[in-house]
């Protein structure tokens, strides 16, 4: 942060009026953005992700055993929207050359799917260059085989080469998870759109159309869903991880269909109204939070991936039943509370991955397995959304103090890194640099010291992956003949 003074006079603003207009803020993060890529590009260029510390390349299951170059793909539309088109031409120029699909490899369905075709899709829509659409629509092709399953349900992971599909074995009873089927319809829609194709949109609909024929119990939808036999596995629903991104996508779906799509605002509204009644507390403190449903009993505990719903109650205000468009802003408001107290409540300022409210404790995280933080943006996400339906100021106050706690803690030599302790004073690192770092955290931030005029609202809906991808005007397309966006 030691180069505050000299950016805003390279600008010609004084430093004063810089940060206070919150120009001097993005042109920072830009620069942090620049950081990141510049040590991948040096380290682990190609390979998925990069290890900061050891300045090498680094990969997870989740990407298969092969080199995809995930955090390009991912980070090109942040820079793009950073104006850093000189690493945003070397990004496309290794897309064209270097990836390929065709390898026997195992990947998420949901990972690939969010980062690569939703990566992808959005590099198209804001350079308009023709090779990113082309890659999308090869990829999407690779996943298909993953929907070859009794239900229609999709399979966890599939193998790029052989389509063959299957489920983690660690999920309830060989199931299929409802945040990873439930997060397909933004991108498949769109590549029906680009591609004039309907197979995507009717398998992402035909998910849809079996989950509203089930039976929830209490009206929540659980985690977990067999493709073989199309029945739920154990009754655990959470906003958080493993469940999150299929509400979001119910009211971004309404959202990307310019409002046509009352059948998933339908489907969100009963949705929240179920959240809201069961699993939606205020602790002892006045501290409004959203715990996990377990077997009947309410565990009063959050995660950081559910500290975006206080966004996604902010962006689904408008349009809200009975008039409770003020309620919903209300709640956003007092999760993005509750998640800053989180960090505020840390050694280092930075909210670690789950934090309890039981016994006198409250937003504190408990556990030693529980007291990291990897780089995630949800909680930033929450302020830019704040941010653009309020403009109350603290939020760009809150996103400072986290761009600080980052860019002190975080930031190596070699990149940023996650640590393993936010309550320890001298933190040892994970030596990961996250391809949603650079896709979502740098560009929440990016965005919530931006103008409002930078990707409005009313035009574009960000993907689970901080993607943009634009609103639909679909009464000249082939989607329009559905009755749910009639």
């Amino acid at each position: 942060m030691q180069y505050k003074n000299k950016i805003c006079t390279m600008l010609w603003i004084q430093p004063h009026s810089c940060f206070r207009t919150g120009l001097f803020l993005a042109v920072l993060v830009s620069g942090m953005m620049k950081h990141a890529w510049d040590n991948y590009r040096q380290y682990g260029w190609g390979h998925n992700e990069l290890k900061p510390i050891a300045r090498k390349g680094h990969s997870t299951n989740i990407f298969g055993n092969s080199q995809m170059g995930a955090t390009i793909v991912d980070a090109l539309d942040t820079l793009y929207i950073m104006g850093l088109h000189d690493e945003f031409r070397e990004g496309q120029e290794w897309i064209d050359k270097n990836l390929d699909f065709s390898v026997n490899s195992e990947v998420s369905v949901f990972e690939v799917n969010i980062r690569f075709i939703g990566g992808l899709l959005a590099a198209y829509y804001l350079s308009g260059q023709e090779v990113f659409k082309i890659k999308a629509v090869q990829l999407a092709g690779k996943l298909l085989p993953a929907f070859n399953t009794p239900t229609g349900i999709p399979w966890a992971m599939v193998n790029l080469k052989s389509g063959v599909g299957r489920n983690w074995g660690w999920a309830s009873a060989g199931s299929s998870i409802l945040a990873e089927f439930g997060t397909l319809h933004m991108e498949f829609v769109h590549l029906s759109y680009l591609t004039g194709d309907p197979v995507y949109y009717n398998k992402v609909m035909h998910i849809r159309k079996l989950l509203q024929k089930m039976d929830r119990p209490n009206g929540l939808y659980p985690n977990y869903l067999n493709p073989r036999t199309g029945r739920w596995g154990q009754h655990h629903t959470s906003v958080g991880g493993l469940g999150d991104s299929f509400y979001e996508y119910l009211l971004k779906a309404w959202l990307m269909s310019d409002k046509m799509d009352t059948e998933a605002r339908k489907m969100y509204d009963d949705a929240i109204e179920a959240i809201e009644k069961h699993l939606v507390r205020k602790s002892n403190g006045g501290l409004t939070f959203i715990g996990e449903w377990k077997n009947g009993h309410l565990e009063r505990k959050m995660g950081h991936l559910t500290c975006f719903a206080g966004g996604m109650f902010a962006l689904g205000a408008d349009g809200s039943r009975d008039d409770k468009a003020g309620h919903y802003l209300q709640l956003g408001a007092e999760i993005a509370h509750t998640c800053h107290e989180s960090y505020d409540r840390t050694t280092l300022k930075l909210g670690p991955e789950a934090f309890k409210f039981d016994g006198g404790v409250e937003a504190v995280a408990v556990r030693q397995n529980e007291k990291y933080y990897i780089l995630r943006p949800e909680v930033i996400e929450t302020y830019w959304y704040m941010w653009r339906f309020t403009h109350d100021p603290k939020y760009r106050q809150w996103g400072w103090e986290a761009t600080q706690a980052i860019d002190k803690y975080c930031r190596v030599s070699g990149g940023f890194s996650g640590v393993k302790d936010v309550y320890s004073s001298s933190p040892t690192y994970d030596d990961v640099q996250q391809s949603f770092f650079l896709a979502e955290t740098l560009k929440y931030l990016y965005l919530l010291f931006s103008n409002d005029d930078l990707l409005p609202l009313d035009n574009w809906v960000f993907n689970t992956e901080a993607h943009p991808l634009p609103v639909l005007h679909l009464a000249n397309t082939t989607l329009s003949g559905n009755p749910a966006y009639r």
